[in-house]
C-alpha cells in the first residue's frame, strides 16, 4: 500500500510522520504523474487559497479531478476539505477548488489563528473516546448538496467530518493530536486497505 500527500504548503511532514508509524509506505507528492500508483491521497491542512495556485501551477488541478473522477481514495484536512469541496461559501480571488465533494464550505468558520483550540469530538464510526480535534482556522460544512454524503461530526453546529464514498473530509488536524485512529479509519474504512498490528 502506498498514500501520497500533496506536499506544495502545509502539514505534509506530519502525515507522513503517522503514515510512517503505522506502516504505511508515503510519498510526498509534487507532481501529476506521482499520482498513478497511489491507493489514496492525503490533502493536508495549510492555506487553501495558496494551495489551490500551486495546483494550478504544477498541473496538478487538471490530475487531481480526474483521478477523483476514478475513484480514487482521498482525505482533506482543513484547507484540504476547502479544496475538496463543490462550493466556497466565502470564497476568495476566483478560489474554486476541485469540486469533487458536494457540500458548501465556510472558510475561516470557527474564527482566526488566536481562536485555534482543541476539543473532544464524538465521530462516528471511531471506537475509544472522543477524539481530540485540532481547529486551526478551520472551514466547517454549511449545507450538504448529495444524500449520499455521510456526516460524520459536529462542532458548534456546524459540521466537521464527513464522507463521500471513497472521499473523506474533517475541519480540523487530526495530523497534530498523536491520535491515530481516524488515519487507520482512512486507510481501512476508506482506502480499503487492513492494517497489520505492529
Amino acid at each position: 500500500m502506498k498514500l501520497g500527500v500533496l506536499a506544495l504548503q502545509g502539514a505534509v511532514s506530519e502525515h507522513l510522520d503517522v503514515l510512517n508509524d503505522l506502516g504505511v509506505e508515503g510519498l510526498a507528492v509534487r507532481y501529476a504523474e506521482e499520482l498513478e500508483d497511489l491507493d489514496g491521497l492525503i490533502l493536508p491542512g495549510g492555506e487553501s487559497t495558496t494551495l489551490e495556485k500551486l495546483m494550478r501551477r504544477f498541473g496538478l488541478d487538471v490530475a487531481l479531478r480526474q483521478a477523483l473522477e476514478r475513484g480514487m481514495a482521498c482525505w482533506g484536512t482543513c484547507a484540504g476539505m476547502i479544496l475538496l469541496s463543490q462550493e466556497i461559501a466565502n470564497a476568495i480571488n476566483g478560489q474554486t477548488g476541485l469540486g469533487h465533494l458536494p457540500v458548501k464550505v465556510v472558510r475561516n468558520c470557527f474564527g482566526r489563528q488566536v481562536d485555534s483550540c482543541e476539543t473532544p469530538l464524538e465521530i462516528k464510526g471511531l471506537q475509544g473516546e472522543a477524539f481530540p480535534a485540532v481547529f486551526i482556522r478551520a472551514p466547517g460544512v454549511s449545507d450538504i448538496l448529495d444524500p449520499q454524503i455521510e456526516v460524520l461530526a459536529h462542532h458548534q453546529d456546524m459540521i466537521v467530518a464527513v464522507r463521500y464514498g471513497r472521499v473523506l473530509a474533517t475541519s480540523f488536524h487530526p495530523e497534530l493530536t498523536g491520535d491515530h485512529r481516524l488515519h487507520k479509519f482512512f486507510i481501512e474504512q476508506v482506502v480499503g486497505c487492513k492494517l497489520v498490528e505492529r
